[in-house]
């Protein structure tokens, strides 16, 4: 947080020329010295301080002198510059974050785009459950990160709050304009309240907990490509520059990088819980066990954003099995609702009659070697028609089973939301429209934040050639 600690003190230090509080010749010492600390960070020497603010200053003062660099310390303190810091820090997290989301959620639209009508079984309970498509797959992880991306763009306005000039806890009896830094530093607003702008850590909290989230969304999603590129599945392949081979076996191709997004995922939950650990009952006001939320902090945000990027190329380099994928739905029970549906919209007979009609056949396919049901016989269907007491002669039965293909079942879908190709092709739209929002407000946030420092950094230039 050096970066943030020396443009956070330039700032200060305009500000209390401009109330009067120091001269023009001492902010021009200030800010020479400041320049240089940022061109050579190795100067400040760290170790021989408390933290870097205390480094900070010595190094100004001992560049500028104690009669201007012992002034720029004042109406402010440690507790609300290493609040500034922090919040500079995670609003530029966020925005790179939601960049790098972006472009992965752009990612899965893209492929899905390549397989709108490939069908592929879906699952519950790990088990084949009903016809769907790799699209629709792809698409369902692009809204629940697309949900992630709310959350962070959320957050961004608690977190670009600037604490600066609350000082220790009480504000401070010099005159000072906490609007004036704010606005150089590229914040929205000040936090009201001094108390709270010191003691809370519930904006970064919040922060942590949508990490954890959004890495949880990306660990479902490496489970699933880890699953589904086994032999015994074999619906995709992932690319050689992300998989690893075994030192013993030749054969191996290890999914190494997401085996680590699962990883990666429980270890930004767990610096979550290290942080509310450290702030439950806290008491008001500074506490120096605040300090230990820095490292989980931090860790979390550099943890997730190589994530993200890891999960994009592994997304846009991986190969679809496109046949494999047909040829499992093809050979499935997963139909079996489907043909259930039919008898109720073509028979008119209860859902529940055709639920136990399909699940008596698909018993009867079962115990004949897991034969599709297409290859029933007449006596089959007509011996569970008889069962059954119900009015649906066995040829109207074999006819609705042998014409529903995983093609017709797609066909057949006209909820909301399902995997059809009209289906697809609007979420597609949404999405699209929604990732082009998205980037076009961080585009905004990131230009609003650099143009703030490009304007404080020739402000700066102002006053030391003047």
């Amino acid at each position: 947080i050096l970066y943030y600690d020396i443009i956070g003190s330039e700032a200060h230090s305009i500000m209390l020329h401009e109330k009067g509080h120091i001269t023009h010749g001492e902010l021009k010492k200030i800010l020479c010295a400041l320049e240089e600390a940022k061109k050579n960070p190795t100067s400040i020497r760290t170790e021989e301080y408390e933290d870097i603010h205390e480094a900070l200053e010595a190094f100004v003062i001992q560049s500028s002198g104690i009669d201007a660099g012992g002034k720029m310390q004042m109406a402010r303190s440690r507790n609300d510059q290493v609040v500034l810091d922090i919040r500079m820090k995670i609003r530029d997290d966020i925005n790179e974050i939601c960049a790098a989301l972006s472009n992965l959620i752009e990612g899965f639209v893209e492929r899905a785009k390549e397989s709108k009508q490939v069908p592929m079984l879906m699952y519950t309970h790990l088990q084949q459950a009903q016809i769907g498509t790799f699209s629709h797959f792809l698409l369902s992880y692009a809204y629940g990160l697309m949900r992630d991306m709310e959350r962070l763009y959320l957050t961004y306005h608690r977190i670009n709050q600037s604490p600066l000039g609350a000082c220790a806890i009480g504000g401070s009896s010099i005159p000072i304009d906490r609007k004036r830094t704010a606005m150089l530093l590229g914040f929205d607003s000040i936090i009201k309240n001094s108390i709270d702008a010191t003691s809370s850590r519930d904006a970064f909290l919040e922060y942590a907990s949508t990490l954890a989230i959004l890495t949880s969304t990306l660990g479902r999603i490496a489970e699933d490509f880890i699953i589904w590129s086994t032999t015994e599945f074999g619906y995709i392949e992932l690319a050689e520059s992300y998989t690893s081979t075994s030192s013993a076996m030749p054969q191996k191709k290890n999914p190494d990088p997401l085996e680590l997004t699962r990883s990666k995922a429980a270890i930004v939950t767990s610096n979550l819980v290290s942080m509310l650990g450290i702030v439950k009952a806290l008491p008001s006001g500074y506490s120096r066990d605040l300090q230990d939320i820095k490292a989980p902090l931090h860790g979390s945000s550099a943890i997730t954003l190589d994530t993200i990027k890891m999960m994009d190329r592994v997304v846009r380099s991986l190969q679809v099995n496109k046949e494999h994928m047909r040829l499992a739905a093809s050979t499935s029970y997963a139909i079996a609702v489907d043909i259930a549906e039919q008898l109720v919209m073509q028979k008119n007979i209860p859902f529940r009659t055709a639920h136990r009609i399909v699940g008596a056949l698909v018993s009867k396919a079962a115990s004949k070697g897991n034969i599709p049901l297409v290859k029933l016989e007449f006596a089959d269907a007509s011996s569970v028609l008889d069962a059954h007491k119900v009015n649906v002669k066995p040829d109207e039965l074999m006819k609705i089973i042998n014409e529903m293909t995983p093609e017709k079942s797609l066909e057949a879908r006209k909820s909301s939301g399902s995997p059809s190709l009209l289906e697809q092709e609007e979420m597609i739209k949404s999405l699209s429209q929604g990732i082009f929002n998205y980037s076009t407000g961080i585009q905004k946030r990131t230009k609003m934040v650099e143009g703030s420092f490009v304007n404080l950094e020739r402000t700066v230039k102002n006053y030391l050639h003047s």
